[in-house]
């Protein structure tokens, strides 16, 4: 846990510096840090939205960055057009351990979030409104704190996401029968776990409780949500570099993987392939049966 009253006391060293600052026009803290309630620690970063008069000086020179520590290292992002508007951004490192990720906004963009009906799921899921200036906030709707809950899948974005599995368990194991290490864990612990598995994991979890978790960027909580039968079997995915032991873990995979899609398609009503599971099984199979020197494709007869 964070030391009790470290965050106020960063957010009136912002607010202190916004007020001084003369294009600096509103501060507005948004994510975890802006939820009344929610645990933070010490290596939790802050949110902060700049809107400023012209972002260009910000942008061009990253010298303003000093007035919050020692800067580590940072990543800026390049000016990107927004509609009628240019906005920007740096993601911050500090030496004492304090992260700051500033959005460098025109004060239209803010003002365009105020107005509307709705808000974006970057201020629903939590905002906090530091300095105004100018009043560009006002009238801006009060956070459901429910942005980012991801929404059930569609039976069609469902099937979609078993065959785009199965698609890339081939490359997976194309690249074991290769010999190609680097490549087929490019695959298995990337893109397999990362853009397939864990979305179906995802919608596991949130069958469980209800469609009010909000899952974090890279798996990051995925430990406290999900069931702890599930859990281990991920855990079990993460292997050394013996090529045996991952087409060991790709099976492992095709196990977790059918497993949570099936009991999400029975909570959502949704019919689980297993047609295209078992030909896809089959056809992975006879990959790993492939001579080294193979120069052609066994033309065994899939299942019917």
């Amino acid at each position: 846990m964070e030391k009790p009253g470290k965050q106020e006391e960063i957010i009136a060293r912002l607010v202190c510096w916004g007020e001084s600052q003369p294009l600096v026009r509103a501060m507005v803290l948004t994510s975890t840090r802006a939820i009344p309630g929610v645990r933070v620690d010490v290596l939790s970063d802050y949110d902060v939205i700049l809107a400023l008069e012209d972002i260009r000086p910000f942008h061009a020179s990253r010298a303003w960055l000093e007035a919050f520590g020692r800067l580590l290292v940072l990543y800026r992002d390049p000016l990107i057009e927004d509609g009628a508007f240019v906005r920007s951004g740096y993601v911050t490192q500090f030496e004492d351990g304090l992260k700051i990720d500033f959005s460098l906004w025109p004060p239209g963009l803010l003002r365009r979030v105020a107005a509307a009906e709705s808000l974006p799921p970057e201020f629903d899921a939590g905002y906090r409104v530091l300095l105004d200036k100018d009043g560009l906030a006002e009238g801006m709707q009060p956070p459901t704190y429910r942005g980012y809950i991801p929404a059930p899948p569609t039976e069609a974005g469902y099937l979609e996401r078993v065959e785009l599995f199965f698609h890339e368990a081939t490359y997976a194991a194309k690249f074991l029968w290769r010999d190609d290490l680097v490549a087929a864990k490019y695959i298995l612990n990337g893109t397999m776990i990362h853009e397939d598995l864990l979305p179906v994991l995802t919608w596991h979890l949130e069958c469980e409780h209800g469609w009010t978790v909000k899952p974090g960027l890279y798996g990051r909580g995925l430990k406290k949500w999900l069931r702890s039968d599930l859990w281990a079997e991920l855990e079990g995915l993460y292997c050394g570099a013996e090529i045996a032991e991952n087409w060991a873990a790709l099976e492992r995979f095709i196990g977790l993987f059918r497993r949570a899609a099936v009991e999400v398609g029975e909570r959502l009503g949704f019919r689980y392939p297993h047609e295209l599971d078992r030909r896809s099984v089959a056809y992975l199979q006879r990959i790993r049966r492939l001579p080294p020197d193979a120069e052609e494709f066994y033309q065994e007869e899939l299942p019917c």
